[in-house]
């Protein structure tokens, strides 16, 4: 094995190797999808570490069934297997950090970057950038109150008027965390415009500490270029790796044929229904939705594979497309010839019309999931 591309305190991170320049790729914590199944599939492409999706800390105090399946973890994921966690309390976060430690967590990661209201609108997830003194107690307790790293990941401040990524990633280091990820995005952008890559390059001049950076990696060209631009030890990888997992390894979604892809979809549901019983064709749907992306006919097949009420029709369905895959992949490529942009051939505009409150009502029910899914759940934390 190679040696680590860099130590979060004691715990070594490594290249991931089919990425240009080994550069250390890292699957983010997603709300709704960064769960142990598709984290596993990640790990096994190059993600070099693991991240739970954001469990509330009053969830994990009061021993929630829901909160405790979220945080569920396969050895073969350690030590690079970091719980994520977020809420307004002090105490309670750290508390909820010790409990963490003992359900066997590698590493324990703050959530400073949710922006949804409910979490930001009440002193979590970025609403902590607000309070700079308030993110500094929090990470001198748990530091103290932990043997294993601290971590947070944040957003470059609350909006454009209140930029204070540098100031919150030097508190994180003076008060003991191991890691700081940058979102470079303010809590008001959301998910719109541009990441800002320059303001995580001023994070990783300000901090001695590892510094992974998040945002608009949408292909694996864009990961040598966020290295080069911000200096950062790893790039995170949010949207663009659901339904592609191979980004980890070094592939474009266009470059991965219709019959492997097909062969993977298979192993995901199964591993869904391994880990969540029946209601594992549920949640794999909007993971299926995302897999076939770019593959000619996929809002047809998008609705047959949502509406699937058994996981007999769902293969079905999967057995009747692997039929056509040749076809199917000489067709992208001639798209893709077609294109200068391989992205313009992603069928995403096919989703659009039930990506709007306004449309859901009238949507079929099993779009209308997948609609409440894309739109509501994608929450990159």
């Amino acid at each position: 094995m190679s040696s680590p591309a860099f130590y979060i305190r004691s715990v070594p991170v490594y290249g991931s190797p089919g990425v240009p320049g080994s550069v250390p790729t890292i699957l983010a914590p997603m709300d709704g999808y960064s769960d142990l199944p598709f984290r596993k599939l990640c790990r096994e492409y190059g993600s070099a570490m693991s991240y739970t999706e954001f469990v509330a800390v009053e969830a994990i105090l009061h021993g929630a069934k829901k909160a405790l399946k979220m945080l569920e973890f396969d050895p073969a994921e350690q030590p690079q297997m970091s719980f994520q966690i977020f809420g307004p309390n002090e105490h309670d976060i750290v508390e909820a950090a010790k409990r963490c430690e003992q359900m066997g967590a590698g590493i324990v990661d703050l959530n400073m970057g949710c922006s949804v209201p409910n979490v930001s609108g009440r002193g979590a997830g970025a609403g902590l950038l607000r309070d700079p003194a308030k993110i500094g107690r929090i990470f001198n307790a748990m530091s103290k109150a932990l043997r294993i790293p601290v971590t947070g990941k944040i957003r470059i401040g609350w909006d454009a008027r209140s930029l204070n990524h540098v100031q919150v990633a030097r508190i994180m280091e003076d008060n003991g965390a191991a890691l700081v990820a940058v979102h470079g995005r303010t809590k008001e952008q959301k998910y719109t415009g541009h990441a800002n890559w320059d303001a995580i390059a001023e994070v990783k001049q300000a901090v001695k500490i590892p510094v992974i950076g998040n945002g608009d990696v949408r292909r694996v060209e864009d990961i040598a270029r966020m290295r080069a631009h911000t200096g950062c030890d790893g790039v995170m990888i949010a949207r663009a790796a659901i339904g592609n997992p191979w980004i980890f390894s070094g592939k474009n979604r266009e470059q991965v044929l219709v019959r492997d892809v097909i062969g993977l979809m298979r192993r995901h549901l199964e591993m869904n229904l391994r880990h969540y019983g029946d209601y594992g064709l549920i949640l794999f749907r909007k993971y299926a939705a995302r897999y076939i992306i770019g593959v000619p006919g996929a809002a047809e097949l998008r609705h047959a594979l949502v509406t699937a009420p058994t996981v007999e029709a769902f293969l079905d369905h999967l057995a009747g497309l692997e039929e056509r895959a040749d076809e199917l992949d000489r067709q992208a490529l001639e798209l893709r010839r077609q294109h200068a942009d391989p992205l313009a051939v992603d069928d995403l505009n096919d989703m659009s019309c039930l990506e709007s409150r306004c449309d859901l009502a009238s949507a079929p029910v099993g779009e209308r999931q997948l609609a409440y899914d894309v739109h509501y759940r994608t929450a990159v934390v």
